[in-house]
């Protein structure tokens, strides 16, 4: 068990069938996740930004059963074609969460990874801990649980997208 300090992080990966330069544009395009989670229901860069690169921002838009719906503002803070992409949710010099994708080639196709570490900043969790600090494990481990779950149906869904595209593409 884990408790929100130690900035616990949920993790999954796959191996999808095709390069990386194949995998690599649906991992940096920020609206794919959305047609594979359960929580992220949409994402759009900041205005003036043209696609991914270190420094842009966009907006995840999210609903949850037990926290209603909001958005968060994100920067990337690595983008290294084809091998990973990441970003930090709202400040990032204190983010609520930091979220990334490795790419590794793997024989003929990828094996991808997805991550997110919760912390060190405020986040959604950060009210539900200080109303319980007694189920405070139990709260961190539910929600990385979540997080598995859909990152679990995110890559599952790359999967699918990349091994159906066209070679080379």
């Amino acid at each position: 068990m884990v408790k929100y300090a130690d900035n616990p992080t949920a993790r999954a990966e796959i191996h999808v069938a095709a390069p990386p330069s194949t995998v690599w544009p649906l991992v940096c395009d920020i609206t794919v996740p959305s047609r594979f989670s359960t929580e992220l229901t949409m994402a759009e860069w900041a205005e003036g930004t043209t696609g991914p690169c270190a420094g842009a921002r966009f907006t995840g838009h999210s609903q949850h059963p037990a926290a209603g719906t909001w958005q968060t503002t994100c920067t990337v803070v690595v983008c290294e074609e084809p091998r990973a992409f990441s970003w930090v949710v709202e400040d990032p010099d204190d983010p609520a969460a930091r979220w990334g994708f490795e790419l590794e080639p793997d024989g003929a196709g990828t094996l991808l990874r997805q991550w997110a570490v919760l912390g060190p900043g405020r986040s959604g969790l950060t009210p539900a801990i200080e109303a319980r600090p007694d189920k405070e494990e139990r709260i961190v481990a539910r929600r990385l649980a979540e997080h598995e779950a859909n990152m679990n149906r995110c890559l599952a869904g790359i999967k699918e997208l990349a091994e159906r595209a066209p070679a080379g593409a």
